[in-house]
């Protein structure tokens, strides 16, 4: 592996770095945005059960919070549930908001990574084309500068396509998983002002 660094240069260091913190964003993600961790199942049964038993009470918001995102869209929705329909709708859209923000937490970054190591890779190419040049001198091409100068201009290319591949591949799949959460989240949420709301209308909310 040091043999394949010391022929590839100095550029190649800055992509060693980009690949490293693409793989620390890619492990981190893939465990944060567990479904189990952001909407776990079964969460909307029991809270309907805890809301019917005592109503919106603060411990019950207290730990919804806690629980999990969805713990949190419910928490918004129920902490408004003297209003409107639309006013609870309204909560969870913009708790949603916030938390949106969360679960794409350091997704620019891997964005900017794959966008930028291909021109990593480019820019050690080029710096590889300028050994080449190099090379040439009045009393021929020394063969050593040239080898070098080639080696460079690849292995810069490779490794700059090495990164930005997974790291793309990796970012537009946690885009699509963000957003198939957030709409299964929302759906549950607003099922829960559905329930809460008719409850509330029909005059046997909470006891």
């Amino acid at each position: 592996m040091w043999s394949i660094i010391e022929a590839a240069g100095w550029p190649i260091w800055a992509i060693i770095v980009a690949s490293i913190v693409s793989l620390a964003i890619i492990f981190e993600r893939l465990y944060s945005l567990r479904a189990s961790l952001i909407a776990p199942s079964g969460l909307l049964r029991e809270t309907v059960q805890e809301y019917r038993a005592t109503g919106a009470a603060p411990a019950l918001l207290d730990k919804l919070g806690r629980h999990s995102p969805l713990g949190l869209l419910f928490a918004a929705g129920l902490r408004n549930v003297g209003g409107s329909r639309e006013v609870m709708k309204e909560a969870i859209e913009d708790e949603g908001r916030v938390i949106a923000h969360g679960l794409e937490r350091f997704l620019t970054t891997l964005g900017t990574i794959a966008a930028m190591a291909p021109l990593l890779g480019l820019l050690g190419t080029v710096i590889g084309m300028i050994e080449i040049f190099g090379s040439q001198s009045p009393g021929g091409t020394d063969p050593r500068v040239l080898a070098h100068g080639i080696s460079v201009a690849l292995y810069n290319t490779a490794f700059g396509l090495i990164v930005a591949i997974p790291s793309m591949m990796f970012y537009r799949h946690f885009r699509a998983k963000v957003d198939s959460l957030l709409v299964d989240m929302e759906m549950q949420a607003v099922k829960l002002v559905e329930v809460v709301h008719g409850e509330r209308q029909n005059g046997n909310g909470h006891h």
